[in-house]
């Protein structure tokens, strides 16, 4: 009799893939890939954001968001060519710590390497460094706010 064949029974791929499912739940993380002794096993899952409201956000938080897009004067903020996107998925923080000033706001002027903000991916914390020398024209994300890779966090002009 196999695990099949007894339902009591978990199949260890069944398992597996459970596990992997709740990491994704627990680590906000979109996809993740394994491979092991031969078995390899990709599980995703699919988030919506709106833009009205995104996933992790106050009531309060939603209107500086818009009102950053709506100052930046860009129907699409992905195709500015100021554009900083993210690098990776994980948790966006905009300072060095909860009590830290941001590293920019709207209006900072940044040079090439600054730090624009960190993000936590895998319990690691990444800095993302200003690719361009210039003023920060629109922030896009809030402290502690997850991202996508691609996803835009700040304009440069």
């Amino acid at each position: 009799m196999t695990a099949k064949d007894d339902p009591g029974k978990a199949d260890p791929d069944q398992k597996l893939i459970r596990d992997l499912a709740q990491l994704l739940n627990e680590t906000g993380l979109s996809e993740i890939e394994i491979e092991k002794s031969g078995l390899k096993v990709r599980v995703a899952r699919t988030l919506h954001i709106t833009a009205a409201a995104s996933v992790g956000h106050s009531a309060g938080a939603a209107p500086a968001a818009s009102a950053a897009v709506a100052s930046a004067g860009v129907a699409d903020p992905a195709k500015h060519p100021g554009a900083v996107k993210s690098p990776m998925v994980g948790t966006a923080y905009r300072g060095a710590d909860p009590n830290a000033p941001p590293f920019v706001e709207v209006g900072s002027r940044v040079a090439v390497g600054d730090t624009l903000l960190i993000i936590e991916a895998m319990k690691t914390m990444n800095q993302i460094p200003a690719p361009r020398a210039g003023t920060v024209t629109a922030v896009f994300i809030d402290n502690g706010q997850p991202v996508e890779f691609g996803e835009p966090l700040v304009i440069i002009e």
